[in-house]
C-alpha cells in the first residue's frame, strides 16, 4: 500500500504561483509514475501533469503548459508541482497519485491517491 499526502494549497490571486508537494511514507516514490489531477466544482476529474518512473519524462494539460512544472526532489522523497501564472480556471482539488504516463498520456484508473489538497485562484 502506498500512502500519499498533497500539501501546498490554498488561496491565491490571479497570475500568482502555488507549489504543490506530494510525499509518500513507507516506499520510494522513484519506483512509480506520480500523477497530479484536479477536479473543480460539478466537473470530472482530469489529469493536470505527470511524471514517468522509467525515463523522466513529463506530460501536461495543454492548458498548463508552460506554467505547470512537476519534478522530483528524491531526497525527501516527493513529487513537486510548481504553478505559476495561476488562472481562474485553475481552482479545483489537486491530488497526487500513483499511475502511469509517458509524455502524451496519462492513465486516469490511477491505482493509490491521495486526500487532495485546495487550490482557489481568486481575486
Amino acid at each position: 500500500q502506498v500512502q500519499l499526502v498533497e500539501s501546498g494549497g490554498g488561496l491565491v490571486q490571479p497570475g500568482g504561483s502555488r507549489r504543490l508537494s506530494c510525499t509518500a511514507s513507507g516506499t520510494s516514490l522513484d519506483y512509480y509514475a506520480i500523477g497530479w489531477f484536479r477536479q473543480a466544482p460539478g466537473k470530472e476529474r482530469e489529469a493536470v501533469s505527470c511524471i514517468s518512473s522509467s525515463d523522466g519524462s513529463t506530460f501536461y494539460k495543454t492548458s498548463v503548459k508552460g506554467r505547470f512544472t512537476i519534478s522530483r526532489d528524491n531526497a525527501k522523497n516527493t513529487v513537486i508541482l510548481q504553478m505559476n501564472s495561476l488562472k481562474l480556471e485553475d481552482t479545483g482539488v489537486y491530488y497526487c497519485a500513483v499511475t502511469r504516463c509517458d509524455s502524451t498520456y496519462v492513465d486516469l484508473t490511477a491505482d493509490y491517491w491521495g486526500q487532495g489538497t485546495q487550490v482557489t485562484v481568486s481575486a
